[in-house]
């Protein structure tokens, strides 16, 4: 790797390359990394995408349908950052182009950097989003029910993709920058304790980690409701099948992006704070952990759904076909609750069809299940 510096005043020099400017040195090792990602995600999101949208035509649950939107939107905004950032850096392993030849005004690499920022933040932001939807559908279903009205899913996708764009253009306003980053493959944030640099990068990483923050908060509570709530064998126990199957979902989409993304996040924080240099080695395994979260999303909509579980498990049915019976000590929670009497209250949110509808039949394969 050959990363050269240029002085910080040198007016020459481009803003995006005055801390690392071509050329660089390719590895092989990177870009067969860099492939395998891009196209395991890629196909995960796809396949996703097609199981989304079976599903939704399907549905006649409102609760349900606003939770497919938000995934929907979720899986798109996945498949579209590994597609375009993907796109970039493989092209560039390929071809090796020169980005100061390519961009002498740092435009695409402005344009590169903004990806990063918005594909980066607008999961986290749309997992807080999915958090506080299930907890107003959960813990006030009259409120969501009044108000609610269907396209109400799609404003608030919008809502967060504006912000997160938003965002990302700060950079182009003076607050921060992007800089080409080692191996020269990509632009990212200039992660660094002066100026403006500093409010970005401290920007970026408090507002992923509140995101995280916010849907673990809201969703323990959420469970810790459903679990009150969903006791006994009743007209409603589908509509409280799908509440937890919802919420199973969400919990695991929310373990994995911590899981991914505090790594990286907490790195940033912890450099711009602590003033000392960047370690790119460490942000290139970090940026990778952060990748894994678009590659292992859609599977968590793909696989935990009933009718794979069902599928995969027919010992653990019972007669009613409950996803309840997964989780036998769920089931034994409810009934010792003390709250027993609320039952019913999650299915006052939809019309009384909707309880009985089998939205998702049994199938043969996982794409048509």
């Amino acid at each position: 790797m050959n990363a050269s510096s240029s002085p910080a005043g040198n007016e020459s020099t481009p803003l995006c390359y005055s801390i690392n400017t071509p050329p660089f040195n390719r590895s092989s090792t990177a870009f067969t990394l860099s492939a395998v990602f891009s196209s395991l995600g890629l196909t995960s999101n796809l396949i996703a995408l097609v199981v989304l949208a079976k599903a939704y035509q399907r549905t006649r649950s409102r609760s349900r349908s606003f939770f497919l939107t938000f995934l929907g939107g979720l899986v798109t905004t996945d498949f579209m950052g590994l597609l375009v950032t993907g796109t970039i850096v493989l092209t560039y392993y390929l071809t090796g182009f020169d980005w100061r030849q390519l961009d002498p005004r740092c435009h695409f690499c402005n344009f590169f950097g903004m990806s990063m920022v918005f594909y980066g933040l607008c999961p986290l932001l749309l997992g807080a989003a999915m958090a506080i939807e299930r907890f107003v559908g959960i813990n006030r279903p009259f409120a969501r029910s009044a108000s609610m009205p269907g396209s109400r899913a799609v404003s608030m996708v919008l809502v967060v993709w504006t912000f997160a764009g938003g965002l990302a253009l700060l950079p182009l306003a003076g607050v921060g920058s992007y800089h080409l980053q080692p191996p020269g493959s990509w632009c990212f944030i200039n992660i660094s304790s002066r100026g403006s640099d500093r409010v970005f990068s401290l920007l970026f990483s408090a507002v992923g980690l509140a995101s995280i923050a916010v849907s673990l908060v809201l969703n323990t509570v959420s469970v810790g409701t459903l679990v009150r709530v969903c006791c006994g064998q009743d007209r409603g126990q589908r509509r409280r099948d799908y509440e937890v199957e919802m919420m199973v979902q969400l919990l695991l989409i929310m373990v994995i992006a911590t899981l991914c993304w505090c790594p990286l996040l907490v790195f940033i924080a912890q450099t711009v704070l602590s003033g000392r240099p960047l370690q790119i080695r460490r942000l290139l395994l970090f940026l990778r952990f952060a990748t894994c979260n678009q590659i292992l999303d859609p599977w968590v909509y793909i696989l935990f759904r009933r009718a794979v579980l069902q599928r995969f498990y027919p010992s653990l049915l019972v007669s009613r076909d409950s996803i309840m019976s997964l989780y036998p000590s769920l089931r034994r929670m409810t009934r010792r609750s003390p709250l027993a009497g609320a039952r019913g209250r999650l299915s006052q949110d939809e019309p009384p069809e909707s309880i009985t509808a089998t939205d998702t039949p049994t199938a043969s394969t996982l794409i048509q299940a």
